[in-house]
């Protein structure tokens, strides 16, 4: 590897000497406030990386990681939900039992996996970078050892994580024996050279490691584990989870499958079309039913990677664009909403019964309006970005004459307007209701918790993120195209 390799690599290496930094300073002083400092340094230092390397990209860096436009835009996705997750922890850890310093540590471990897996372009890259993320998740879900649900969603999620790993791997080997290597052009390459996928161990393979992908993703029906592991993980990881674990996951399929030309093949295309479908449908019907809110949102990320699905179905640069803009006002959104969450909890727990919402306008008018926004964009009211992001999945899906799928999201965006306007209402509801059996006035259950500085700040950005993406989306349409027009 050459000197010049090792700048390109900066936003992969510098997110993992933050975790080595702040590791160290730990050892001669702990100090909440310092170690959060460290991390947004070195976060801030990483999105600068990919602005600077972003002039000498495209390169690939061996055979294993391919720095370009796709890779670097994703990557600085990655980073930049990171700061924000890192600004929301901070009040939410302060005062709580046990140490919070190592949750920074584990949470920039896990973006560096996250970043890898981003710039994958090799089947032992993906691999590595898949590890690095989990296995991070696995200890930052199971953080908090003293509630009733951590370490319950902790064990939950590695034993699905390590059983999808062995689907993912297997697949992966048996993709190997079909074609003789695993660098993804190089497999994309071999399967056109083929005509068509004529070896049953390619189909198998891919078809196993759907399943190890679909598992990340949460998607129908391998989603069993989200809503416990985001009910009992902390809200902050909650969030993460959302968009950087399963965002960097997708970039990765996404390229992988542009790679494979994937939509070729008759039957591949087929079972994406039937998961996208069971993930709409799965992910809003479960979600009317709850009236806990981190469950409700876990059931809302599983529907919209359903739609995400859609564009990734769709061919073209069109549907990069779609998939990219959708990823990004599914981050804002998502963060913002988990956001709120996070800001609502407190020592004695998180903010997830639909009770403790109950007149939240009376009480916190500015949290209110911010929730409000960021469930307005998950429906895709007009204004905000998630509307700009589902007509572009549908425009894109329409070009590519999917017809079934398009349908099925609008009938599916229908559905959830239910379940987040039912939110929406409780939110405006006077705080104190009355109780059909009993006639007593109650209280809601959970008392609301000052609004740290940095928990202001962070949301304070993501609203008027979603407000700019909603209102003049033709700058970072411009940017996303700008640097998906070379990578596939």
């Amino acid at each position: 590897m050459r000197a010049a390799d090792l700048v390109l690599l900066l936003p992969i290496i510098l997110p993992a000497v933050t975790a080595a930094a702040v590791m160290l300073v730990l050892a001669f002083r702990r100090s909440h406030g310092l170690t959060v400092g460290l991390t947004l340094a070195g976060l801030a230092a990483s999105f600068a990386s990919v602005l600077g390397v972003a002039a000498l990209a495209p390169q690939q860096v061996t055979s294993l990681v391919v720095v370009d436009g796709y890779a670097l835009f994703f990557m600085g996705l990655i980073i930049g939900a990171t700061f924000v997750v890192t600004l929301q922890a901070r009040a939410y850890l302060k005062g709580r039992a046990g140490r919070p310093e190592e949750f920074y540590i584990l949470l920039v471990l896990a973006a560096t996996g996250a970043t890898t897996l981003a710039a994958s372009s090799h089947f032992a890259s993906f691999l590595l970078g898949l590890e690095m993320l989990s296995v991070s998740l696995y200890a930052l879900i199971a953080y908090e050892r003293e509630g009733p649900l951590g370490v319950e969603a902790g064990i939950k999620y590695l034993i699905l994580a390590a059983f999808s790993a062995g689907f993912l791997l297997f697949g992966m080997a048996l993709v190997y024996a079909g074609v003789g290597t695993m660098e993804f052009l190089a497999i994309g390459a071999r399967l056109r050279a083929g005509g068509q996928v004529q070896s049953e161990l390619v189909l198998l393979g891919l078809a196993m490691m759907l399943v190890g992908v679909g598992f990340k993703l949460a998607l129908v029906p391998f989603h069993l584990w989200a809503p416990d592991v985001y009910e009992g993980a902390p809200a902050p990881v909650s969030g993460f989870i959302a968009t950087v674990s399963k965002g960097a996951v997708f970039a990765l399929l996404l390229r992988y499958c542009s790679f494979l030309h994937l939509h070729a093949y008759g039957p591949v295309q087929l079972l994406f079309v039937l998961i996208a479908i069971a993930s709409m449908f799965g992910g809003n019907l479960l979600a009317l039913l709850q009236n806990n809110v981190k469950r409700l949102l876990a059931y809302s990320s599983i529907a919209h990677l359903g739609y995400l699905l859609v564009a990734l179905l769709a061919s073209g640069p069109l549907a990069i664009a779609a998939a990219g803009y959708y990823l990004v006002a599914y981050f804002v959104t998502t963060l913002g909403a988990w956001g709120v969450v996070t800001a609502l909890s407190g020592k004695e727990g998180d903010a997830e019964a639909l009770d403790d919402y109950r007149g939240l306008a009376w009480r916190r008018p500015w949290l209110a309006g911010v929730f409000t926004a960021m469930l307005l964009s998950l429906i895709g009211i007009p204004v905000t970005a998630g509307f700009v992001g589902k007509f572009y999945v549908l425009m894109a899906g329409v070009r590519s004459s999917l017809w079934l799928p398009v349908v099925i999201l609008v009938i599916n965006s229908a559905i959830g307007l239910f379940y987040y306007l039912r939110v929406v209402i409780v939110l405006y509801r006077h705080a104190r209701s009355e109780e059909p059996a009993s006639g007593a006035l109650r209280e809601p259950s959970l008392v609301v918790p000052s609004l740290s500085l940095t928990g202001g700040v962070a949301l304070c950005g993501l609203t008027l993120a979603l407000i700019w993406l909603g209102v003049y989306p033709a700058t970072m349409i411009r940017i996303i195209e700008a640097t998906a027009a070379h990578a596939f």
